[in-house]
């Protein structure tokens, strides 16, 4: 029993005390310097760069529909016919009081040449005289206004052939053959759209456009240096040409604080439309700049921090960043240098104080090691 008993006093004894638990461990993230290329979305509408929309300059009935909804049609092709009849008849007429007024000049200058040969040999008055050249003169007014009518006619014939203005893609035709139109239609014709090259529209913000009018130095110079940009179409795909940003409007819009630009993008394949939409990607560059990742900062009143190990401690500093992110990153202007370590995941979980052991860190070694006992060479 006795036996028994000392085992169990020497199992009891030989069981290990338990360690104190030390920090947890971090992964952290040592800062230096880099280069970042930070994409920036806006909403566009796309635009072609001519969208004319084409009204009847005369009244009429459509007589001849000449092109089809979506047809590629060149400068000076005709697209519609009005009914020519009525016109005709104007321009017959107009010419015809033309010739009338030509035959009424003809008679005043015989009637004035022959009252001025009777005036220079004293048969007739010069009040006669006078007369006569007057009634010579109205009849020259005359025949210029049956001259400006018979123009008039002739161009409003010329009106009832409606012809592209410019190269273009057709639009849709809500008028066909035989519907009534005139120049106060609510609706056009039909839109000619230049789809050659088209203009994508968008905005940004009134704080935007100063950053980048002080990073440029004016708007000329923004213009100039800005980095090309792509297109995203409405089904997420990517637009395989660059464009490049053209104008920025003068005017911000006081009702939205934003301001209007336009990027031109080449459309040779023709897959880009007049009234399309997308996103426009602006690429921002930021050389020589200090990055860190958006999961190892926390809010605080509307602050943003990270936690930096000073001393094998977490102390929380706050940080500027910059306006533009893609969502996963901060570009930081203040609050960290070069050299500084900060906590990369598990901030939410942090306090300030809080002990950090980095993750994968080798362990400390004790100060000091017990001395392995030295063997005497004496048998017992």
């Amino acid at each position: 029993m006795a036996t028994l008993a000392a085992c169990c006093m020497t199992a009891v004894g030989c069981k290990e005390a338990p360690h104190a638990q030390g920090p947890s461990e971090y992964s952290v993230l040592d800062i230096a310097r880099t280069e970042r290329v930070l994409p920036t979305n806006y909403s566009a509408s796309i635009r072609g760069r001519q969208d004319i929309d084409i009204y009847p300059q005369v009244s009429g009935t459509i007589s001849n529909l000449c092109v089809n909804e979506g047809e590629v049609v060149s400068k000076g092709q005709t697209l519609f016919i009005i009914d020519q009849v009525p016109f005709k008849a104007a321009l017959q007429t107009a010419t015809a009081n033309v010739e009338a007024a030509k035959a009424g000049v003809a008679t005043a200058q015989l009637t004035y040449d022959s009252k001025k040969e009777l005036y220079n040999k004293n048969v007739v008055s010069k009040f006669d005289l006078l007369t006569t050249e007057n009634h010579l003169l109205t009849a020259k007014a005359q025949l210029a206004q049956a001259e400006a009518q018979r123009v008039n006619a002739a161009n409003n014939l010329s009106y009832t052939v409606v012809k592209a203005p410019a190269a273009g893609v057709v639009g849709t035709l809500p008028y066909r053959v035989g519907a009534l139109v005139s120049p106060s239609i609510r609706m056009p014709l039909t839109t000619v759209s230049d789809n050659s090259e088209v203009y994508v529209y968008f905005s940004m913000s009134e704080n935007q456009l100063l950053g980048l009018t002080r990073e440029y130095g004016s708007i000329a110079a923004t213009l100039k240096n800005m980095p090309d940009v792509q297109l995203v179409l409405s089904d997420g795909s990517l637009y395989s040409s660059s464009g490049r940003i053209e104008s920025i409007s003068g005017v911000i819009d006081p009702s939205t604080g934003s301001v209007s630009l336009r990027a031109a993008f080449d459309n040779k394949d023709g897959l880009l439309h007049s009234g399309g939409s997308g996103n426009l990607i602006i690429p921002n560059i930021h050389k020589d700049c200090i990055v860190v990742p958006q999961a190892a900062t926390f809010e605080l009143q509307d602050k943003i921090f990270v936690y930096r190990v000073l001393d094998g401690k977490a102390v929380s500093t706050m940080i500027q960043v910059d306006d533009v992110s893609d969502g996963q990153e901060y570009i930081v202007k203040s609050g960290l240098q070069e050299g500084d370590v900060i906590v990369a995941e598990g901030v939410g979980l942090l306090r300030e104080g809080t002990p950090i052991k980095v993750k994968g860190a080798p362990a400390a070694q004790p100060a000091e090691e017990a001395a392995p006992e030295k063997e005497t060479g004496k048998e017992e």
